[in-house]
């Protein structure tokens, strides 16, 4: 890949990289930006997705990274029946330690160079405040403050959309649209974690909680302090009796390591890109353990950032995202119909959307 200098960017197009469209490696030397804009697909319209920012281990990391959530974003937005691609954006380095308004003013800068082919939101590391500092440089920003114009936070919906997710994996396994009775584990409780043992706990759940950052679980002990935490995910997954397990942090969640041990019969979390590999999702099938695709049940965000470009309405993308539960339950017919497992079931009906619009 070519190196970018100051202000300029250079456009990759490569037929090895999964079929993506664009690939956007981005440089700011006065500011410190180093960022990958990658739009896999804009069959359904312009691509939508966050911008992550995130200490990559090294620049390929980053870029790996970027193409795998810009697809995961295809996906998800042709499931969530959104006249959307896919895209992703990774900023590269520690927020805590160099992010900063002239930071971000520039990556505004490269996204108002696409001229409207990626429209970008909040992911991990960035936040609503971060949204309007970017939003000042181009137009094609979402999850900006309702005091700027935008829907604000869109963990909320988030949230609600994998609670939706749960509630259709519960009835297609036990006949039952509750979790009432049931023991979740729930591995990370930063924006979206949280909101989800709220919903949980209204349910009847008993939760059982992990995350890296000690201030996280305090926030939801110190309230509930019915909520078990426990000391890390590899404690969390081996819990006995543990119904469902809830990926919310990073992604790579289901591996060679994790699947063999998991005690659960559901898994259904907000985190993106949670198989860490392809086959994962055989594992999890022939263990007879229920995936709920990640990038069908956390789309409640992305439905509300993409309400967000049309005037946003909050009832309206709650009505959408409560969509989710009929979703979920249509990709496990589909899965038995096949023969197939729910992720595979998933990709099949993304794939046919998308495949329609491009032959329109």
């Amino acid at each position: 890949m070519t190196d970018v200098t100051d202000g300029v960017l250079h456009t990759l197009f490569h037929s090895d990289q999964g079929g993506h469209e664009q690939v956007v490696l981005c440089q700011d030397r006065a500011s410190g930006l180093k960022a990958v804009i990658a739009i896999h697909s804009t069959a359904l319209g312009p691509a939508l997705g966050g911008t992550r920012f995130y200490p990559y281990a090294s620049e390929e990391a980053a870029v790996a990274d970027a193409l795998n959530l810009a697809r995961g974003m295809s996906y998800k937005n042709a499931m969530a029946g959104l006249d959307h691609g896919g895209g992703k954006a990774v900023i590269i380095g520690d927020p805590d330690k160099i992010k900063s308004d002239e930071l971000l003013l520039a990556y505004g800068r490269f996204v108002a160079s696409l001229g409207g082919r990626y429209v970008t939101a909040c992911d991990v590391g960035t936040y609503v405040a971060d949204m309007d500092v970017v939003a000042r440089e181009n137009r094609w920003t979402t999850g900006r403050s309702p005091e700027h114009g935008g829907a604000g936070d869109s963990s909320v919906l988030t949230a609600f959309g994998v609670f939706q997710g749960m509630r259709a994996s519960a009835q297609h396994l036990w006949g039952e649209a509750s979790l009432r009775g049931r023991k979740v584990g729930v591995a990370g409780v930063g924006k979206v974690g949280h909101i989800l043992v709220e919903h949980l706990l209204e349910d009847g759940a008993e939760v059982v909680i992990t995350d890296v950052r000690e201030d996280s679980l305090l926030r939801i002990t110190s309230k509930h302090p019915e909520v078990t935490a426990v000391a890390d995910t590899d404690t969390l997954i081996r819990t006995e009796g543990l119904d469902v397990y809830a990926p919310c942090a990073l992604g790579g969640a289901l591996d060679d390591d994790t699947v063999p041990v998991l005690t659960a019969r559901v898994v259904c979390g907000a985190a993106n890109n949670q198989l860490a590999h392809p086959g994962v999702e055989k594992d999890l099938a022939d263990r007879g353990i229920l995936y709920a695709p990640d990038y069908v049940v956390n789309a409640g965000g992305v439905i509300q950032v993409a309400d967000e470009l049309h005037g946003f309405d909050f009832d309206r993308c709650k009505e959408k995202a409560s969509k989710i539960f009929d979703t979920t339950v249509a990709i496990f017919a589909r899965a038995k119909q096949d023969g197939i497992p729910p992720a595979a079931a998933a990709d099949r009906i993304a794939e046919q959307r998308i495949a329609e619009a491009r032959g329109r």
